[in-house]
């Protein structure tokens, strides 16, 4: 997953070297079109943006900043981050935002409506979409997982059931000391290789632990399967996270739980 991130990027780079009209599309990591280059669709979901050129497309990023200095044939949209348009820069379609106002130069134009986004304007289609994309996402994971190290699944099922509330307690602190211990660390020059380590380790790690949860639920209901116990715990869990406020909490509550039991199980094993 890590590689993944940090590949993209260049991989996106070096496409848009052979073909400008190429789309670009980016996991992390920034964006440039430069000067005399096109390009097609720019999407990107954590990282900033910079048009100097010219895109046939739209412009999408979910996190991050836009500056436009150019010309956007299509719509520009940012979900958490600021759009600016430089003196030249020139939108043909909507500017729809999220989070801050754009901020306008004199000289610049936006040939459509500059409205901000409303949690209301998804559609229940989109919103169903993006919930089977993560499941599936998920569900693919754990089940690679599944395959490449069974024993240890059901080794994390048993730690589960006879260690509980150590699990609890373990993963309850390693879910906030982990990320301080990682800062903590990069303040040093030592400690920065370790702390850069850490802090790229702590969304797979994290994710990890919430398929450990959806097992250690799925065992609950299949108590002798693993594959299958799995996808009815994971199921479970993606329908619980979608209940208003409580999701929030039961997922939060079920990554800490999935940590410890990890935690504990590794500790086990050393034994």
């Amino acid at each position: 997953m890590l590689l993944l991130c940090w590949l993209l990027p260049a991989a996106s780079a070096a496409a848009a070297d052979e073909d400008d009209s190429n789309d670009r599309i980016v996991l992390v990591g920034s964006v440039l079109v430069d000067r005399d280059e096109t390009a097609g669709d720019v999407v990107v979901a954590d990282g900033d943006v910079t048009i100097r050129g010219t895109v046939d497309g739209d412009v999408i990023v979910a996190d991050g900043d836009v500056t436009i200095r150019g010309t956007v044939k299509g719509d520009v949209v940012t979900f958490s981050g600021t759009a600016t348009l430089g003196r030249r820069g020139h939108i043909t379609g909507d500017l729809v935002y999220g989070d801050d106002k754009p901020v306008q130069a004199p000289g610049s134009r936006v040939d459509g409506d500059v409205k901000k986004f409303e949690i209301g304007d998804v559609s229940i289609v989109g919103a169903i979409g993006l919930w089977l994309l993560f499941t599936i996402s998920l569900l693919l994971l754990g089940l690679v997982l599944l395959l490449l190290a069974p024993k240890a699944a059901v080794a994390v099922a048993r730690t589960a059931k006879t260690k509980a509330l150590v699990s609890g307690i373990v993963g309850l602190l390693a879910f906030f000391l982990i990320p301080v211990i990682a800062i903590a660390a990069c303040v040093t020059v030592i400690g920065l290789p370790l702390g850069v380590v850490l802090l790229f380790s702590i969304v797979p790690l994290y994710t990890f632990a919430y398929l450990a949860a959806a097992l250690v639920i799925g065992r609950l209901i299949l108590k002798n399967a693993t594959v299958l116990a799995f996808v009815a715990g994971l199921v479970i869990l993606q329908l619980l996270v979608l209940i208003p406020i409580a999701g929030g909490l039961i997922g939060f509550l079920a990554t800490v739980f999935g940590l410890g039991v990890l935690l504990v199980t590794l500790i086990r094993a050393r034994k």
